[in-house]
């Protein structure tokens, strides 16, 4: 089905004059013309419109959200990359952790970034990372000493996630990703980053202890589409300032992490439960 700049306008609740103006000005417009030379929207016209009028609501400049809808568009649903078979995932945990016995940074990072490489963040963070980050931990509580290690293999993970080339798309983040205010693990957070931008989308970390009028500030000034808090216990979640946050601010609030299985949330608050969902999560919000 096609549809005129006329049932356009009428439909989106936008001025033809302003139709005119985006197809004109930076390429926005109807994808096919009738016999008659007329211009005729197909849906997928309709919809680029609908998120570039989302992105100038929230203070984008036409020229940007052109290029960030097209952006949006083009990059499709989230898929994750190639999952890992059960041996070259445990083939990959067994050369983590012996690296990491010896405290050998080098050949962690070459195991990290070969993972993000051939198979992407989630996959990697999923079978890998967070089975061997969970079993050094294990062991060395079991021993009472061996906290270097934990150190050196948390911080290797880290430097390979960030080694994923930020993205350069215009307007607002997608997301603001944030710690409660007393929590001081990030290592979660800068996964869902590193996963995000995979994704070509742009967003921004607060980083650990967070206070709450700085979330709620730079919520305000940034905009995000998504507000993210990780929290790992739940007595650190009784400060994050929810009801604040959704006062000041059209960002949809997310919480991830343990320390939030259990905690009442108000209805305006989603808890995606996987690195999946979470990028799910962002990228439904763009695409809005």
């Amino acid at each position: 089905m096609t549809y005129t700049p006329r049932a356009v306008a009428a439909m989106l609740g936008i001025a033809p004059t302003t139709l005119r103006t985006w197809d004109q000005r930076y390429g926005v417009g109807p994808s096919q013309r009738s016999e008659g030379g007329h211009r005729r929207y197909e849906d997928s016209d309709v919809e680029l419109i609908r998120r570039m009028m989302a992105l100038t609501a929230r203070g984008v400049t036409p020229a940007a959200a052109a290029e960030l809808a097209r952006r949006q568009r083009d990059r499709g649903p989230f898929r994750a990359r190639s999952p890992l078979d059960d041996d070259i995932a445990r083939a990959a945990r067994l050369a983590f952790v012996t690296s990491a016995n010896g405290l050998d940074e080098s050949s962690m990072l070459d195991v990290a970034g070969k993972l993000i490489a051939d198979h992407g963040v989630v996959a990697a963070w999923d079978s890998v990372f967070v089975p061997c980050l969970t079993d050094i931990g294990d062991m060395i509580a079991a021993r009472g000493s061996g906290v270097e290690i934990e150190h050196l293999a948390s911080a290797s993970v880290l430097q390979a996630m960030r080694g994923v080339p930020r993205s350069t798309a215009p307007g607002p983040p997608a997301a603001l990703l944030s710690t409660a205010p007393e929590e001081q693990h990030v290592l979660a957070l800068e996964a869902l980053g590193a996963a995000l931008s995979e994704q070509d989308c742009q967003w921004r970390s607060l980083g650990a202890r967070v206070p709450p009028r700085a979330l709620c500030d730079a919520v305000a000034a940034l905009r995000p589409g998504v507000t993210l808090i990780w929290a790992h216990r739940a007595d650190l979640t009784a400060a994050v300032p929810l009801d604040e946050l959704h006062a000041r601010s059209d960002s949809l609030l997310a919480v991830a992490g343990p320390g939030w299985s259990g905690v009442a949330l108000p209805s305006f608050v989603q808890r995606p439960e996987s690195l999946t969902e979470a990028v799910e999560l962002v990228l439904a919000r763009t695409s809005d």
